[in-house]
């Protein structure tokens, strides 16, 4: 009975990002414009929206945007982006722009990889 289950799964995803901009109230350059490129609704797809929902929720508190985009129904775009793989994170803003790619299990990678600080300093490993 879904229509898409991506589809439904990135509106929710942009809902909730919507209501936390409005409540966060920071100024425009303290906030992450993220991009989430992945292949239809496969569990990997799954797994790389979760867990980016987490470490967003978690470490952004709220000061970020995430579009989600299905290289299948958008291939134009992914291939404006050079997209080579998926799931593929893309950082636009704060610059540089930054790439992780994978399913963003492992939270310490996706935080270097955006430039991101944990939000605690015990999280911080010397390897």
């Amino acid at each position: 009975m879904q229509p898409s289950g991506l589809s439904d799964i990135a509106r929710r995803t942009r809902g909730a990002v919507a209501s936390h901009n409005r409540n966060a109230g920071g100024g425009p350059l303290s906030k992450y414009i993220l991009t989430l490129y992945v292949t239809g609704t496969s569990p990997r797809t799954k797994t790389a929206i979760d867990n980016l929902s987490r470490i967003c929720a978690q470490e952004l508190e709220g000061q970020y945007e995430l579009e989600i985009v299905d290289v299948l129904e958008h291939p134009q775009r992914a291939e404006d982006e050079k997209i080579l793989a998926t799931p593929t994170l893309i950082k636009q803003l704060p610059p540089p722009l930054r790439r992780v790619i994978g399913d963003l299990s492992d939270k310490q990678k996706v935080l270097l990889g955006l430039e991101v600080r944990a939000a605690s300093p015990a999280s911080k490993h010397g390897t």
